[in-house]
């Protein structure tokens, strides 16, 4: 296991979406152990609370849990309001909820089931931002969208077309909105996993693959710097402090991949 790289984020506030589980909670945990002030959103109120519970650091560095759906403007609304409110200010802001949704081939995908994974996946991100920006603009900040190598550099895995199609957009919105939001010293960086121990797949749907993928096998593993194994998310979350703290202040509108060479080989 990996040595923890110390931050101090003891005079920050985070917002997390996704923060139950995976990534969002290492990243979460991460946070409130380095003293910031972290609020979690996710959809079930009960598994937040769950998870704050179990990376509790006392009552100092408690997990703030909203209910939300985000890829609903109401809902969000009304989430980044109430943390924005309790913090006094949103310094950092990881958008990190998604799905894989449905992996099917092209004429077999339903219309709603790409609405449903660009809707969570895409819009989810883009409200987040948007609705946090009042708050970032305060005194700048770090956005840390997590996208993946699947739409960016891996196009291999015939079927996800919903699901690479909205991580790719999640790569130009950082570019786009990087440039944009840096007069207001907001930098905007996007995280690019490979396979990483969560349980996104729980939220797959995988139909009609049979004959679809190409023929291409990797006897030895598909992730080289492991042998074949996935990373974890304490990893990815070790990126993420660092692309919100002061040690990444020059760094915007930058994908970093995080996948072993996974996607050199699978690409």
């Amino acid at each position: 296991m990996s040595k923890n790289v110390s931050f101090d984020f003891r005079d920050k506030s985070a917002v997390i979406t996704g923060g139950g589980s995976g990534i969002g909670k290492a990243a979460a945990a991460l946070f409130a152990q380095a003293g910031a002030r972290v609020a979690i959103i996710g959809r079930d109120l009960s598994d937040l609370e769950k998870a704050a519970e179990e990376m509790s650091f006392g009552a100092e560095h408690k997990v703030y849990c909203v209910a939300a759906d985000v890829s609903d403007a109401t809902e969000m609304a009304d989430a980044i309001q109430a943390i924005g409110g309790k913090f006094g200010g949103i310094d950092i802001v990881v958008a990190n909820a998604g799905i894989n949704g449905v992996w099917a081939p092209l004429e077999e995908l339903e219309v709603d089931e790409w609405n449903t994974t660009i809707g969570i996946n895409l819009r989810g991100t883009f409200l987040t931002v948007k609705l946090a920006l009042p708050f970032l603009k305060r005194r700048g900040g770090s956005v840390i969208v997590i996208s993946s190598i699947n739409g960016t550099r891996v196009f291999s895995n015939s079927g996800a077309t919903a699901y690479s199609c909205s991580k790719a957009a999640q790569v130009a919105f950082c570019k786009m909105t990087a440039l944009e939001l840096a007069k207001d010293k907001i930098r905007v960086n996007a995280v690019c996993p490979g396979a990483i121990e969560t349980n996104i797949d729980d939220s797959t749907e995988r139909r009609g693959l049979q004959d679809l993928h190409l023929p291409v096998e990797f006897p030895d593993g598909d992730v080289p710097l492991t042998g074949g194994g996935p990373g974890r998310p304490e990893q990815v979350a070790q990126l993420i402090a660092f692309l919100a703290s002061d040690a990444s202040a020059h760094i915007t509108g930058t994908e970093i991949y995080i996948e072993g060479a996974q996607s050199l080989l699978q690409g």
